[in-house]
């Protein structure tokens, strides 16, 4: 079945799929692009690149601006938009949200990198 896909960059293991464009270690839950299997080794930890709802490149540190209102589990009102989230932190989330922060009345929340603008 995996006999001709490359092992997972991360953790050498041998159970790798494809899904959709990408490749996926179930081992470690590592995903990455098979065009990156060579270039990972060597480029470490710039390997993915997060774009926010415009195309701007994102980094850890970055200021961001909600572009529309996102309802909150759990909270009456919502988180508006044009709400400014400072200093947030790329990770590898559940379910497509990128980006780790925390918001000035809720707390510390993932949100998706397609909801927000670099400000």
């Amino acid at each position: 079945m995996s006999d001709n896909l490359p092992p997972c960059p991360q953790c050498a293991g041998e159970y790798t799929y494809e899904m959709d464009s990408l490749m996926v270690c179930p081992e470690c839950g590592h995903e990455w692009a098979p065009a990156e299997a060579g270039e990972g080794a060597s480029a470490g930890a710039g390997e993915r690149v997060v774009k926010d709802a415009v195309g701007n490149v994102l980094s850890d540190g970055d200021t961001v601006t909600v572009v529309k209102a996102l309802k909150v589990k759990g909270s009456a009102s919502g988180i508006k938009a044009g709400t400014k989230v400072r200093n947030i932190r790329l990770v590898d989330g559940v379910d497509g949200h990128d980006i780790d922060c925390r918001i000035e009345g809720f707390g510390a929340m993932q949100l998706k990198s397609s909801v927000v603008k670099k400000a």
